[in-house]
């Protein structure tokens, strides 16, 4: 890969010796992936600290028309339903024949809402195995977990996700196509509407840190640890909504590149626990009990 702008940035806090702590291990990510950074660094802990902007190849490119008309629009709502459209435009989803649909071939029915719906009912069903080989695909992030803890790649757990992921996407409509699209559409709404910000603070329900991956020494702030998270995961902005998942709670700060999307980022349509998607790897957070 050629050295970039982004890659050079972040490797200036990687001169010094670190904690191997901060570091995404090598066991749980790809040498290849589809975006500006490679998987050791938008997975570490410095990336989390000191976050650059993630680009997916070619994506902004292939539609720089939608973006161009973006820009002239102030008004999310309106943006959204421009971004709406441009989808099903792309995507041929209201006319599905023209993208080779047949009764007997294809599902007409599996899109990006479609699978975003699923993962909101069920981040370890089908829809959730879907998304996670998207993040995988594009992020070089392997799953920690789907159904149950992924360790073994050559085991059942990891052959499970691979099964649902495969049937997930046979006989779709470039499915990760539409989400290359949403994750670039989100990234530009989240510059828009925080303009200044470069984290958010999000929260996570949880009944048992012991099922969480931590990395590094036990230090004696038990509130602050070190954790690998799952590729995919499930945070909300609001504290209170996420004690009602777990007695413990997660407070992280999240790089706004690492959001694959957001509750009220197409209004009306993502109906779920004010939802942020966000894209894994290794993360400082904070532990409080309820």
């Amino acid at each position: 890969m050629t050295e970039t702008p982004a890659v050079a940035r972040i490797q200036q806090h990687l001169i010094r010796p670190t904690n191997m702590s901060t570091s995404l291990p090598r066991a749980v990510r790809l040498p290849i992936n589809r975006c500006n950074l490679p998987a050791a660094i938008l997975g570490s802990l410095t990336y989390q600290r000191h976050p650059v902007p993630l680009k997916l190849d070619g994506v902004e490119e292939l539609h720089r028309p939608l973006f161009e008309h973006l820009a002239r629009l102030d008004d999310p709502a309106e943006r959204a339903g421009m971004f709406m459209a441009h989808m099903g435009a792309a995507f041929s989803l209201e006319d599905p024949e023209a993208a080779g649909y047949t009764p007997q071939h294809g599902r007409a029915k599996a899109s990006y809402l479609r699978i975003l719906r699923g993962w909101a009912f069920d981040a370890d069903g089908r829809e959730g195995a879907v998304l996670k080989g998207w993040v995988e695909s594009r992020f070089g992030l392997l799953p920690r977990h789907h159904g149950g803890p992924i360790r073994d790649f050559s085991g059942p757990a990891y052959r499970h996700y691979l099964e649902q992921r495969s049937g997930g996407l046979y006989n779709t409509n470039s499915l990760e196509a539409q989400f290359d699209l949403l994750y670039s559409y989100c990234q530009y709404e989240l510059a828009r509407q925080w303009p200044a910000s470069t984290h958010l603070t999000l929260y996570r329900g949880v009944n048992r840190m012991g099922g969480y991956e931590e990395l590094g020494e036990a230090t004696a702030n038990r509130h602050r640890r070190t954790v690998l998270l799952n590729s995919l995961n499930s945070f909300t902005r609001e504290r209170e909504r996420a004690c009602e998942f777990g007695d413990s709670i997660l407070e992280v700060q999240v790089p706004l590149p690492k959001v694959f999307f957001f509750h009220g980022l197409l209004p009306g349509k993502l109906r779920g626990e004010k939802e942020f998607g966000v894209i894994g790897g290794v993360y400082e957070v904070r532990v409080f009990l309820e």
